[in-house]
């Protein structure tokens, strides 16, 4: 019997039991564009992770190494948690217009949503920490897909093409749009900034795939 499936557990919800599921199988030796990639961003109420709030989840995939806009996702959360020096940044209001859902109801779409997708985030390590405090608060497990951070593999990519060894750790995502002529337009929403880091995430592997290497594999 798998890890996964000593895992499940019929209590819980079905929707986490198929989305362990999907993971029981090792993944395959695979090219970069024989997977599905999901972008993401995540709007919160500060960066507490235990205290704050997601306030608004934006997702786009990539299919076949192109963003696939049919295939996206966007939730603005209910909040319980409100923070207004943040609304200045992300410009979400407590009482703004927008359509917003219980934080269980956001998790279980976006889980639906993601599947096993490979997740890509810039400074990931923030947004999938913020959603596994979500799945920890409704008694749930923690994310199983693997990460690509942006702004990692940013790093490693500048250092090859440009030949640079700068001791530069932390590209902010308003970086990656300056150096790779990525639009800001739609900065600091939770769906814009997914739409960006797609777009950053493409044009930084087209750099791995002129050295010929567009393996999974290299990307980790």
């Amino acid at each position: 019997m798998s890890l996964w499936s000593l895992n499940r557990n019929k209590e819980l919800p079905d929707f986490w039991n198929n989305y362990l599921s999907l993971f029981e199988n090792r993944f395959q030796r695979k090219t970069i564009d024989e997977v599905r990639f999901v972008a993401f961003d995540t709007e919160t109420t500060g960066f507490d992770y235990k205290d704050d709030r997601i306030l608004s989840i934006g997702c786009v995939a990539i299919n076949n190494v192109a963003i696939d806009v049919a295939d996206q996702l966007e939730l603005y959360l209910e909040q319980d948690v409100f923070n207004s020096d943040t609304v200045e940044i992300h410009g979400i209001r407590k009482n703004n217009n927008f359509d917003t859902i219980l934080e269980y109801r956001a998790i279980e779409l976006f889980i639906k949503y993601i599947g096993n997708a490979i997740l890509i985030a810039h400074h990931a390590d923030f947004d999938r920490r913020m959603i596994n405090s979500a799945l920890k608060r409704h008694g749930l497990g923690t994310l199983k897909n693997r990460f690509l951070d942006t702004g990692v593999l940013f790093r490693k990519t500048k250092h090859i093409v440009y030949h640079t060894h700068r001791k530069h750790l932390h590209y902010s995502l308003d970086e990656l749009c300056d150096d790779l002529k990525i639009s800001k337009s739609d900065r600091h929403t939770a769906s814009g900034d997914a739409f960006i880091t797609a777009i950053a995430f493409l044009k930084t592997i087209a750099r791995l795939k002129i050295l010929k290497t567009d393996k999974l594999s290299n990307l980790f």
